[in-house]
């Protein structure tokens, strides 16, 4: 247990480095701060255990929230443990890949009198500081896997603008349904990262020149193979991989990143 301690504190420290960091080097201590979960197994397994299940797309869309009532963008993060984890390693994976711009992130959800040290350091009392006091939390006993687990259906502690309170989750009337497939790391790392090229895809469709007819036909098929990828379908994946493919072609829409998705769409099936 002594090596998962020292590798767990190594994660507390490039938390505490993100949040004390000058604004310049967020990025890059963004990136160490992720090195730092997939360079320790109990961590590695502990956000893909989280991330398995978590669909990314439909939770930005509940948590970055575009509303006049607040007096401008804000970010609510996920009530529960296990989801608000998951939100926030995809975001900040995001960060890392540059598929959200972090300046133009802070300055929409973090605005604090027009400066980008300010609203860093607002980002990071929300953000990075929610994600330091769960892993506190969870390994707070030195707790075993199964602990761990079980510590994710706790209330999360909700931090804004420095104040925190605890709040109650409601507790499900019948247990939920199990996964389709089999938990390992590598799969759950494959969904997520799948799942995120097919949303950035989505968004190039939206934005791109295609017709009316084409756009509906490539959103249907990009999310159904989501939903069959986080099922862990193989014969639906092929199927609407080569669906998509064709429209590739026959439209001879190519975006940036569809090779990329194909790729991650292959090593996924390869894994399960």
């Amino acid at each position: 247990m002594e090596t998962t301690i020292t590798q767990i504190k190594d994660f507390l420290s490039k938390c505490e480095e993100v949040k004390n960091c000058k604004f310049i080097m967020a990025t890059t201590r963004i990136k160490d701060l992720l090195k730092s979960i997939v360079n320790s197994a109990e961590l590695y397994e502990l956000f893909n255990t989280v991330a398995a299940n978590f669909d990314y797309t439909a939770a930005k869309q509940k948590c970055l929230v575009d509303d006049p009532a607040f007096g401008h963008s804000k970010v609510l993060l996920p009530d529960t443990i296990g989801d608000r984890l998951a939100f926030i390693f995809c975001l900040l994976v995001e960060f890392d890949r540059n598929d959200i711009n972090f300046n133009a992130f802070l300055q929409k959800y973090y605005p604090k009198d027009g400066s980008y040290y300010a609203s860093y350091h607002l980002f990071c009392d929300e953000v990075i500081g929610s994600l330091e006091s769960i892993i506190c939390d969870v390994f707070a006993q030195e707790l075993g896997a199964e602990q761990a687990l079980q510590a994710m259906q706790q209330p999360a502690r909700i931090t804004y603008n420095g104040q925190s309170a605890e709040q109650p989750v409601a507790q499900p009337e019948q247990a939920q349904p199990e996964p389709r497939i089999a938990f390992n790391a590598q799969s759950a790392a494959l969904i997520n990262m799948v799942c995120m090229l097919i949303d950035s895809e989505k968004e190039t469709v939206c934005s791109s020149t295609l017709k009316d007819d084409d756009k509906e036909a490539a959103l249907m098929l990009l999310d159904s193979l989501a939903a069959a990828v986080r099922a862990g379908d193989g014969a639906l994946i092929k199927s609407l991989t080569c669906g998509y493919n064709y429209l590739v072609m026959n439209t001879q829409f190519v975006s940036d990143s569809v090779s990329e998705l194909f790729e991650a769409v292959s090593e996924y099936l390869g894994a399960i």
